[in-house]
């Protein structure tokens, strides 16, 4: 009742509307912020983009082959001018530093020639494994050797 008998008056009802109304006006005309952009690193090819489970994308992200060892994956990248590289990433293909591993090295077994050995360098960046060698034949068998945390692993890829 008493705001009924202060509207009659005059008295500081109109000043309570007047400003109700322009908190009103000046709330709803600034625009809402916009959410931050997601950060979800999304494979190179359409077929495997969203998939965030374990073991859900076997795509090559620099354009090789892709192994796993238990729940770690790399990819084997022949060069054909002979810088072959391997980077390693998890289960669900985040990128693991090149230090995961150690002692990577590439025995080349040629269809023709002799066999070559190169002990490979992490790269500048520390994101990968490189090899300076020879360009790769068809056929030519390729074993490669590394550690991660102290376990020996070894697998043996034949060129395509």
């Amino acid at each position: 009742m008493r705001f009924d008998t202060k509207v009659q008056n005059g008295g500081s009802a109109r000043g309570f509307v007047t400003v109700v109304l322009l908190l009103g006006v000046t709330s709803c005309s600034s625009k809402p912020s916009e959410p931050p952009p997601e950060m979800v690193k999304k494979p190179a090819d359409a077929q495997h983009s969203g998939i965030t489970t374990p073991h859900g994308d076997h795509s090559p992200h620099h354009g090789g082959m892709v192994m796993m060892n238990g729940d770690m994956h790399y990819e084997v990248v022949f060069d054909k001018a002979g810088k072959h590289r391997i980077w390693f990433s998890d289960a669900v293909r985040e990128e693991l530093p090149a230090s995961i591993a150690s002692n990577v090295v590439m025995v080349v077994t040629p269809k023709m020639g002799a066999v070559e050995t190169f002990a490979l360098k992490i790269d500048d960046s520390g994101e990968s494994w490189v090899a300076d060698g020879q360009p790769l034949a068809s056929g030519d068998i390729v074993k490669i050797t590394y550690a991660v945390r102290g376990e020996p692993v070894e697998v043996e890829i034949p060129v395509p």
